[in-house]
């Protein structure tokens, strides 16, 4: 490209071409609000320098399998946590047990929940920039401004590389919505899943005080008071569990397995026969 041309920006098929993405993921992260584009004679979008490294970047966190949405939310907050005059192409951004971490001028964050932002060290010999308590202060300030279902996305987000952080953003939900059935399910998952029954249980509960035919909800306690040895309230809450959603196998393959542990081969074989005809198997 000449530099006349690059000069007056550089238009989506060009940018489409150079980092090897399709010309409606560059329209939709245009429209995403972490660019900066200006607008063409035609009307046309057209992308500074400074666009395709944040472009770079965005692909590059989708590489390392960070959601599209997600990628969009975190440079979109970057830029309305930094201060004005501080470019986002600037930062390093990379997933670290994935969670997305931004480093810049001796600072360490996270900008989808604060994780970490208190990790403002000094390198020995450097200076740390004076937009240094800036940062903070506006990190903290985007943190307030989270919704539940903020919190939640960013929770369902999280979960496949990072459990301890998703489990502190379903947390905050519940902090700011106690009533938020699913993020109550997906804690009580997880707690379930490190073997903190109990705890679960709670969770499980407590989204049935809230919504008491919710098929998932019942399942979990279910397989919850299963792991507890508790064979018979397990039989009850399966059955509710199909009541709310007949078309689900999972309830009978339970119920199958768990009547042949009981030696109960009749009903063993009857929810096994059920789960083979819901499941196609």
């Amino acid at each position: 490209m000449n530099p006349s041309h690059a000069a007056a920006g550089y238009s989506v098929k060009d940018v489409a071409r150079m980092l090897d993405l399709s010309v409606e993921q560059v329209r939709s992260y245009a429209r995403a609000g972490f660019l900066d584009p200006t607008r063409g004679p035609r009307g046309e979008y057209r992308f500074s320098f400074q666009d395709l490294v944040l472009l770079r970047t965005a692909k590059g966190l989708e590489t390392s399998r960070v959601p599209p949405r997600r990628v969009r939310r975190v440079l979109r907050r970057l830029r309305e946590q930094l201060p004005g005059d501080e470019p986002l192409s600037q930062l390093q951004i990379v997933v670290e047990g994935g969670r997305v971490v931004v480093r810049n001028s001796g600072l360490s964050w996270n900008p989808e929940s604060g994780q970490g932002r208190l990790d403002f060290t000094r390198e020995p010999g450097r200076t740390v920039a004076p937009h240094t308590r800036l940062v903070e202060e506006e990190v903290l300030e985007a943190e307030e401004q989270l919704d539940p279902e903020d919190w939640y996305d960013l929770g369902t987000d999280l979960e496949p590389g990072a459990p301890a952080e998703a489990r502190d953003a379903y947390r905050r939900t519940l902090e700011l919505d106690p009533g938020h059935v699913d993020a109550r399910i997906n804690l009580g998952r997880l707690l379930h899943a490190e073997g903190r029954l109990e705890a679960a249980e709670s969770h499980y509960k407590m989204a049935l005080t809230e919504r008491s035919d919710d098929a998932t909800a019942l399942f979990n306690l279910a397989v919850c008071l299963e792991d507890q040895h508790r064979y018979d309230e397990a039989i009850a809450l399966y059955e509710r569990s199909i009541r709310s959603r007949p078309e689900s196998p999972d309830p009978h393959y339970n119920l199958a397995r768990l009547y042949e542990r009981l030696g109960n081969a009749p009903a063993a074989f009857r929810h096994l026969r059920i789960y083979r005809r819901l499941s196609g198997k």
